[in-house]
């Protein structure tokens, strides 16, 4: 795709999503941006036009995108921001650096509390967006405060007291809608031996080996559990297991899962989900809510 050096960065056009998301498909975007830092991602936000969409992506772990690809700009955080240290007794991890490796750097820390983010397929930054979790761990738990850049490409320090957390869902305290991104955090965690938090991960990743089709081109759990349940039950008892559309197919590992078989279109595994939700809501009276983000237009 063509692309142009601005300032550090490197902008391409018409670049194709599909390989920078987890489902392995999907459309391009009018302009992908690779910024060569901190100041770069700055000097880049400012020099947009004020009305242009902007997205930020890490893995695409948790991410959709129409057929129709993204009218905007979509900046790629994974492998960019990927600054992993301790600063004191915290862990500083910048967005685009993955769970697993930041879970695998605290506990070479003596660090423990930390082994879940083992298990979440994603980076820092979406993490943070989403308060992501996994075995009974959630992201925010162990998170002491947030560097951010607002649209205009300020940074702002803040506290984690001046978030609204909860089950995958984060905003601001105000009420406000957050209109910022996530470049960094300081991550809390308590000292512990550290062969115990490695046996740890170890355990969790060969437990997610075995009940997740990491076989196939996922985005990892499609819905969110509901009160006092779980999505991947309701989602089994509804006879959904293995139920395909297109390309795309509810896994017959995992019922919170659909994969990409191969050649799934987005439509494909968005009708899929539409399929999902209306069949529990009938057969369950649940309504289940969805955890993947879809962005774009539809071909």
């Amino acid at each position: 795709m063509p692309a142009t050096t601005t300032n550090q960065g490197r902008l391409l056009l018409n670049e194709s999503l599909a390989r920078y998301t987890s489902w392995r498909t999907g459309g391009c975007a009018d302009r992908f941006y690779i910024p060569a830092g901190v100041d770069d991602l700055g000097q880049f936000l400012r020099g947009l036009d004020a009305e242009e969409s902007v997205y930020f992506i890490g893995l695409g772990s948790n991410l959709l995108v129409r057929d129709g690809g993204v009218r905007g700009t979509v900046v790629l955080m994974h492998n960019v921001f990927a600054d992993l240290r301790m600063e004191g007794d915290l862990l500083y991890a910048e967005a685009g650096v993955t769970c697993a490796k930041l879970a695998r750097f605290a506990a070479r820390q003596h660090r423990h509390g930390g082994e879940f983010m083992a298990g979440i397929p994603g980076t820092v930054g979406g993490a943070l967006a989403m308060n992501a979790g996994c075995h009974g761990g959630e992201t925010w738990n162990v998170v002491a405060r947030v560097q951010t850049m607002d649209r205009n490409g300020e940074l702002h320090l803040r506290d984690k007291s001046e978030f609204e957390i909860a089950y995958r869902h984060v905003a601001m305290a105000t009420g406000e809608t957050l209109n910022e991104f996530f470049i960094a955090a300081w991550i809390e965690l308590p000292p512990g031996d550290a062969s115990d938090a490695e046996q740890k991960i170890k355990s969790l990743l060969a437990k997610r080996l075995a009940t997740q089709p990491l076989n196939w081109p996922n985005a990892g759990s499609v819905f969110r559990n509901p009160p006092n349940d779980y999505a991947a039950m309701l989602i089994e008892a509804s006879g959904l297991k293995g139920f395909k559309i297109g390309g795309a197919q509810v896994s017959e590992k995992h019922a919170n899962f659909i994969v990409n078989l191969g050649d799934a279109k987005a439509a494909d595994i968005e009708s899929l989900i539409r399929h999902v939700r209306e069949t529990v809501k009938a057969r369950q009276g649940i309504e289940l809510q969805q955890e993947v983000r879809i962005i774009g237009v539809e071909a």
